[in-house]
């Protein structure tokens, strides 16, 4: 009777921490998305007035897609032009590629450097990760989505990869915005619900 007890005990405690942690990350999460919003309100080049932050939509929190990502680094990748939905292209490297896996799917993403943003001394470290996935056109705003990393965010050859805070491009709002277009090797056969979803106002032309 007395190892049911303390088995009971064990139990109810182990399922107390997995309900405390999962409230402190969606409030961590709560913070962050009001924290994007607003950004679009101080920023001189934002496409959204305040008001309009108030058609930005999330998908609910949803911790199985905050990832830990294995990095393999790629030192000897050649900068190349990635297109931009305006018709310009922008000088980037790729960084590494991150191997991760959801609910016994594995999958592939690179992340990147931009050429012009390593020579200033405060995006350095700035690593890019633009992706498109089957949510596209459905959920999801149909040019793809971002998340942004920096180089001190590798820890021990891994990455935390939180698609719980993947973002909508600038184009996603309106026109007039050089946004990179997700590379090849970045448009996954999976659907990602997590994150931004589409814009529920009228985009900007």
């Amino acid at each position: 009777m007395k190892n049911l007890l303390l088995l009971s005990g064990l139990l109810l405690s182990t399922l107390l921490a997995a309900q405390s942690h999962v409230e402190i990350y969606t409030d961590e999460l709560a913070k962050h998305r009001l924290l994007y919003k607003s950004e679009f309100i101080n920023h001189p080049r934002s496409p959204l007035t305040a008001a309009d932050t108030g058609f930005i939509d999330f998908f609910p929190p949803d911790h199985s897609w905050d990832l830990q990502a294995k990095i393999s680094l790629t030192p000897d990748a050649q900068p190349f032009d990635l297109p931009t939905f305006n018709g310009q292209a922008k000088k980037y490297r790729q960084y590494g590629i991150l191997e991760m896996e959801h609910k016994g799917t594995l999958f592939f993403l690179s992340v990147y450097q931009s050429i012009n943003l390593m020579k200033d001394s405060a995006f350095v470290n700035y690593l890019f990760m633009p992706f498109t996935d089957l949510s596209n056109g459905e959920t999801t705003y149909e040019g793809g989505r971002y998340i942004d990393f920096s180089i001190g965010d590798i820890k021990h050859n891994t990455l935390r990869v939180d698609f719980n805070k993947c973002y909508n491009p600038y184009c996603a709002f309106s026109d007039g915005y050089s946004c990179p277009v997700p590379p090849l090797e970045n448009r996954l056969k999976i659907e990602i619900p997590a994150g931004e979803k589409k814009f529920r106002k009228e985009r900007k032309h």
